[in-house]
């Protein structure tokens, strides 16, 4: 009997032990996500478009590892993917070092350190899209040709935020890396890898006056060889968000010669035809407004994105935005959004279209 009881007592603190371990191990992980249900209508002569999509669905695991050390892995499907097969994508795996505030040190794949607008959750961004100049050289469907990465890259960051003010504010935040320059789950081809880095200032509260520098390539192996367009970009970034109103613009410039193919198949990675006829230059800018009818509940919005392919107004295409967001609550919101496209690429006759965009988004 005693002996049964002493097992019984043995059996119950490891219950115990395993339990509270289990619980602690819970504790570690964090799982998130959002929704972008999308309807979007494209009066584009000859090209008409009336349809529904999923404009992305991801799932987070945020891990907290260690008292200093922060991962995450963030999984991605698009719904207007030609190929389902590979709609579904690793878009984020890093870990980040982040016992000081003004040095902490980030490795694996995640958001390149340029502009303001990148590194934005698409929900919080506020339209029906990124700006043009974030899109085309920031690293989403990348005017060089790369494959889509959703603005990200692999490599190694260094960041931080320093200057404290009389409050306890920071002043200058600083960010610096070193990246493949081929996009995501992709590695190196040249062996070239691309430098890019950012400061800004915040003279007040609210606002972020930046700077930003990218050095770097893209590269594809072909028949005859590797074949490296070398890639160069700056951008100059200002926002300011007070009292619920947000205000941004960014200017974007870049110099490289892009692939006649984006990259979307293993084909395309070996076609090494260069697009001559783009000419080797491209720049553009936005400038946006989100201001509050009803606080924290109903906004409108207008943007003015102008992207010119090959730094020409002959190539140039420009989206005057009109809109409004309602949110439900914090974790649902409504958008809405017309747009009056000008592409001086198209015909003559057909410069001007319209386009309408309701997009309803959730978290979780």
């Amino acid at each position: 009997m005693k002996k049964s009881l002493v097992m019984a007592g043995l059996a119950l603190c490891l219950a115990a032990q395993v339990s509270a371990q289990a619980t602690d191990w819970t504790k570690m992980f964090k799982i998130s996500g959002y929704g972008m249900m999308q309807y979007q209508y494209n009066g584009q002569d000859g090209a008409k478009t009336n349809s529904f999509n999923i404009r992305l669905g991801r799932v987070i695991v945020d891990a907290k590892p260690h008292k200093d050390w922060t991962a995450r892995v963030q999984f991605q499907y698009n719904g207007n993917t030609s190929d389902l097969n590979s709609s579904l994508k690793v878009v984020d795996v890093f870990a980040e070092w982040q016992k000081y505030e003004f040095f902490r040190v980030k490795a694996g794949q995640f958001k390149r350190p340029f502009t303001f607008e990148n590194p934005m959750n698409p929900i919080d961004q506020g339209f029906m899209s990124y700006a043009q100049n974030i899109t085309k050289l920031s690293g989403f469907t990348d005017r060089d040709g790369a494959s889509s990465s959703n603005g990200r890259d692999i490599g190694v960051q260094l960041q931080g935020d320093f200057v404290k003010n009389t409050e306890g504010r920071n002043l200058l935040h600083y960010q610096i890396g070193v990246y493949n320059g081929q996009g995501i789950n992709q590695k190196d081809v040249d062996q070239q890898k691309d430098v890019i880095g950012g400061m800004w200032v915040m003279p007040v509260k609210g606002m972020r006056i930046g700077a930003f520098g990218m050095e770097g390539s893209y590269a594809r192996k072909g028949a005859n060889g590797l074949v490296k367009l070398p890639q160069h970009r700056y951008a100059i970034s200002a926002e300011y968000k007070v009292s619920d109103w947000t205000l941004r613009s960014e200017y974007i410039h870049s110099t490289g010669k892009a692939f006649k193919k984006s990259e979307n198949s293993k084909a395309d990675r070996s076609d090494v035809t260069v697009n001559e006829a783009l000419g080797s230059k491209a720049d553009g800018v936005y400038a946006l407004c989100i201001a509050p009818v009803i606080k924290h509940k109903l906004y409108a919005k207008a943007r003015y994105d102008l992207y010119r392919q090959s730094a020409n107004w002959a190539t140039s295409k420009t989206n005057y935005e009109i809109g409004a967001n309602y949110l439900f609550s914090k974790n649902l919101q409504l958008n809405m959004e017309y747009a009056l496209v000008n592409d001086r690429a198209l015909a003559a006759d057909h410069h001007n279209y319209s386009m309408l965009d309701c997009q309803l988004d959730f978290r979780f």
